[in-house]
């Protein structure tokens, strides 16, 4: 596993020192209201575990962390209604996919028009 920086804003969340705006949590995952939401819904959606990036998470985390993060995703899109109207999953990865938390996480978009997907450089 990549180092992890038990010291990120997400680690914190986790460990209660920074309150959030929780809108679905299980064994392993805890999903919150973004602080600068881009959309009507933009749900911040987290494992529990010390993963920095999804490669990370996905290489290194159990099936049960796994599934509880795929359940979770499913639990913020029924909560916030964006299943019928749609919605946008991103996960920022590193550098080049510019994350800036250092802790993996998906955001859920929706509620309204997402926009087209990234542009083909000239």
């Amino acid at each position: 596993m990549s180092d992890y920086d038990n010291q990120n804003i997400f680690a914190k969340i986790l460990r209660g020192e920074i309150p959030n705006d929780t809108v679905f949590e299980n064994a392993h995952t805890l999903a919150f209201r973004d602080i600068e939401p881009q959309r009507p819904t933009h749900v911040l959606v987290i494992p529990k575990g010390p993963y920095r990036t999804w490669h990370d998470f996905a290489r290194d985390g159990s099936k049960s962390e796994h599934s509880a993060f795929v359940e979770a995703v499913a639990a913020v899109t029924d909560a916030e209604s964006v299943e019928s109207g749609g919605y946008r999953l991103v996960v920022n990865n590193g550098d080049d996919g510019n994350q800036e938390v250092p802790h993996v996480h998906m955001h859920v978009f929706g509620g309204a028009n997402c926009g087209p997907m990234i542009k083909r450089q000239s």
